[in-house]
């Protein structure tokens, strides 16, 4: 019987972890808590938080983005982007790999609450990253230089409600 219960939960977790982050709260509205339950209210635009970025180092802050792209391996990281096309993308990542987004989340707006700061990422890192993107081997061979990014550490996200 223990046998069992154990085989269900690790199939459970396999087909978990396809098909991204469960949030920990849906509201009303159609807010998706994932994380530390957060309020979304008076974040800061992200390019806002590209300008409170000059000159430091880390910036304690909670920033509202647009979500470029997912981790479609489970969840475990995404991409914000500015409404300026020009301005630099941020890498997410969760705090203590405690929570993962939907697979699906591409093109939704989020709220999250964290730290922000500029970090190299290795060769090794960045192909790790395009590889779970799902780019192509040719694309990810093309990777040969580290790259200094904005990054972000988030104890929670708030996946906002799409627009209808």
């Amino acid at each position: 019987m223990k046998k069992m219960l154990l085989l269900l939960f690790i199939g459970s977790c396999i087909i978990s972890c396809k098909k991204g982050g469960e949030p920990t709260l849906v509201t009303e509205d159609g807010s998706a808590y994932f994380g530390a339950k957060i309020d979304a209210k008076n974040a800061m635009s992200y390019d806002d938080l590209l300008v409170e970025l000059n000159g430091k180092d880390t910036v304690q802050a909670k920033v509202m983005g647009n979500i470029d792209g997912v981790c479609q391996v489970k969840g475990c990281w995404m991409n914000i982007v500015s409404d300026n096309k020009d301005a630099e993308s941020m890498f997410v990542k969760f705090k203590d790999y405690g929570f993962f987004m939907p697979l699906d989340a591409t093109g939704k707006k989020a709220v999250m609450r964290g730290k922000a700061y500029r970090e190299v990422t290795s060769v090794d890192e960045l192909r790790h990253y395009a590889e779970d993107e799902g780019q192509t081997a040719e694309e990810i061979a093309k990777i040969t230089e580290p790259l200094e990014e904005l990054k972000f550490l988030a104890d929670g996200v708030v996946l906002l409600p799409t627009s209808k």
